[in-house]
């Protein structure tokens, strides 16, 4: 199993490359896949737990150079909208607990990372025309639980926020 997602991440790594920053879908709002990980430091990460928040799925890898190009403007961006009801959520791709435990201090990563395995893939293919094929992809999910976006490639902290903002924003109730 492992290594059906080592092979698979590795062989579109590449042709990952050539969509960086090249596409941002915007959705008809599905709701947000449930799912249930573990991190790496043994705290649940559930759909149940993040209900009423806004959060990022980000889906990287340590030897990604756009993933890791992002990750300090990430950890900048949760420092500052933790407390308002904002967190990524860092899904780690052919990597090993061990080294991402040395990566994710060095990196000083602040935000819950757990380790991919094929049922989270699983709930977020769907979500992607071909499923989750390149990283860094990250799907938005805003404080109503809905899928708002699904990015391939990196973005910069300017980006990243104005879809932080828009994500925390309570829909307005019709008339």
């Amino acid at each position: 199993m492992k290594q059906n997602i080592t092979r698979f991440f590795k062989s579109v790594f590449l042709s990952s490359l050539l969509f960086i920053g090249s596409t941002s879908v915007t959705l008809a709002l599905p709701p947000a896949p449930r799912f249930s990980a573990v991190t790496l430091d043994g705290k649940p990460v559930t759909t149940d737990k993040l209900a009423g928040k806004a959060y990022i799925v980000n889906f990287f890898a340590s030897w990604c150079p756009p993933c890791r190009g992002e990750i300090p403007d990430m950890v900048a961006l949760q420092a500052k909208y933790a407390g308002k009801g904002f967190t990524f959520i860092g899904v780690a791709v052919n990597e090993t607990a061990p080294s991402m435990r040395d990566f994710i201090n060095k990196s000083k990563i602040n935000y819950p990372v757990v380790l991919v395995d094929d049922k989270l893939v699983g709930v977020f293919n769907p979500l992607v025309e071909g499923g989750v094929r390149a990283i860094p992809t990250s799907f938005v999910v805003n404080s109503s639980g809905k899928v708002t976006q699904v990015i391939t490639g990196a973005r910069s902290k300017e980006v990243f926020e104005k879809i932080i903002l828009e994500a925390l924003r309570k829909p307005i109730a019709p008339k």
